[in-house]
């Protein structure tokens, strides 16, 4: 069967798959995605990896938009997530509805899971959470830090620490099983990131590169962008 591809960031993941399937039964084109820390994928992109269609962050795409590496007229956001606190699944849920709460959640945690600070936009807003907390230091050796979110959810899943928790954006802890998604940080400290879709300018499907960014970020697919974590 032929096929699109895309770079997408994992905060995506979930979206794509639950439209993949009825896409490739309704055109005949499967859908392949490479899912990862922003930054990451940005990065393979830049290095000349050949994709269809990318699914990164507004201002990203924004610049990709300027330097003429997606088709302007297909830039298409599929909404807001927050980044977010998860527990194991069954795990008593911690307040964390102020800095404080979440601050003494963080250091009663004997393991924290959360994606690269260096690539990762959940990661470099969360890295940057312990600082302004003032406990960075105090939780450093329960720091798990791992590729992207879904990678550090799926860890957190099977954690067997006494008392573990995660931090990425919503729509990972939403798509992974085995993970409890506690709810967003608190105001003082939230992270809002726009997540927008394009059709690359060397995309080889342009037409049913179009059609599928149409259906993730059109009004027919509202009801499920929220399911996933999309607002």
């Amino acid at each position: 069967m032929s096929h699109i591809s895309l770079l997408s960031g994992g905060a995506a993941h979930g979206l794509v798959r639950s439209l993949a399937d009825a896409f490739a039964a309704e055109t005949g084109m499967q859908v392949r995605g490479e899912f990862g820390a922003v930054g990451a994928m940005r990065e393979k992109l830049g290095a000349g990896h050949a994709t269809d269609i990318v699914i990164l962050t507004r201002a990203i795409v924004d610049s990709l938009t300027r330097q003429g590496t997606v088709l302007g007229d297909t830039v298409a956001d599929l909404g807001r997530v927050r980044t977010a606190v998860a527990v194991r699944a069954g795990d008593a849920v911690p307040d964390i509805g102020t800095a404080e709460a979440l601050r003494a959640a963080l250091l009663a945690a004997d393991e924290i899971y959360f994606p690269d600070p260096a690539v990762a936009t959940a990661g470099i807003h969360f890295a940057r959470i312990l600082e302004r907390l003032d406990i960075a230091a105090s939780v450093a050796s329960a720091r798990r830090v791992h590729p992207n979110g879904s990678a550090a959810m799926r860890a957190l899943a099977v954690s067997t620490a006494r008392n573990p928790l995660g931090c990425t954006q919503a729509t990972e802890i939403l798509d992974t099983p085995g993970v409890a998604i506690v709810g967003p940080l608190p105001d003082a400290l939230a992270l809002e990131t726009v997540y927008t879709a394009a059709v690359c300018s060397a995309a080889r499907n342009v037409a049913q590169a179009r059609s599928f960014v149409e259906r993730l970020t059109g009004r027919d697919s509202v009801i499920q962008r929220q399911h996933c974590g999309f607002e």
